[in-house]
């Protein structure tokens, strides 16, 4: 696929959930589009829907209105909060669990979770287990497996959540390079206002639920490097206040 190809297009994405009282407007007329190996991150208030329009996304959930239009062929890996390694099984065997759950694990997926594995640090850790990593050693296993099965988009869904701040902040320098790397686009959802702008081409800001995009902002930061270094910019500080005005108090 070209760079800057519109790989996916979405409209107008309306979510209601049913209870036995009342109809709950989650998402409301929610669009963009994505382009070929582009970072999109989208933001905020707490309980406003973003990781609804995730799911929504990968197919776990079902749109109660509006279209998805994707290029042919196109697949999702999804990454969630927690890295969900099973502790019974190596760190190889984590890594190729998507690729028994698909029927992929053929001679030339295999190829590709080995040269991932040894690329990325972890093949003196390739027959341990995941008690004997750090958190973001488990996290860079979880970003693996879900490159494993040769994903075009990546769905993360606050990857960095449960990892403290010092952690945070490497692994995510770490992930945007392997993104990157590997060419991927991707969509992050995050409430960390730092990692949106540190991280992504663009940000989605959203409004309280039901969530409609509030505004989007591209990132232009000169002389982009890694998001540990995007942190120390002017332009970083100045999108960062735009952001938080936007969202409020309530992240």
């Amino acid at each position: 696929m070209l760079k800057d190809k519109v790989i996916l297009k979405i409209r107008d994405i309306r979510k209601i959930y049913h209870t036995k009282e009342k109809e709950i407007l989650a998402v409301d007329n929610f669009s963009f589009d994505l382009k070929q190996g582009e970072f999109v991150a989208i933001v905020g208030p707490s309980g406003c829907g973003k990781s609804t329009i995730l799911s929504i996304l990968c197919g776990l959930e079902d749109a109660s209105s509006g279209t998805i239009n994707k290029v042919d062929n196109l697949k999702f890996g999804y990454m969630l909060q927690s890295d969900n390694l099973f502790e019974w099984r190596t760190i190889y065997k984590n890594c190729i669990l998507g690729l028994e759950i698909q029927n992929l694990k053929d001679k030339e997926h295999i190829k590709y979770v080995n040269s991932l594995i040894k690329t990325y640090g972890l093949l003196e850790f390739k027959d341990a287990y995941p008690s004997n990593l750090s958190g973001g050693m488990r996290q860079r296993v979880s970003l693996i497996r879900t490159l494993a099965t040769k994903p075009d988009v990546l769905l993360l869904d606050e990857p960095f959540s449960a990892l403290d701040q010092e952690t945070r902040l490497a692994v995510s320098d770490d992930v945007y390079r392997i993104i990157k790397k590997e060419n991927k686009s991707a969509i992050m959802v995050t409430h960390d206002i730092g990692e949106a702008v540190s991280m992504a081409d663009r940000v989605i800001v959203l409004s309280d639920r039901p969530s409609e995009v509030k505004n989007i902002y591209e990132i232009k930061i000169k002389n982009r490097k890694n998001p540990i270094e995007n942190r120390k910019t002017k332009e970083f500080s100045d999108y960062y206040d735009l952001i938080w005005k936007d969202i409020g108090y309530h992240v």
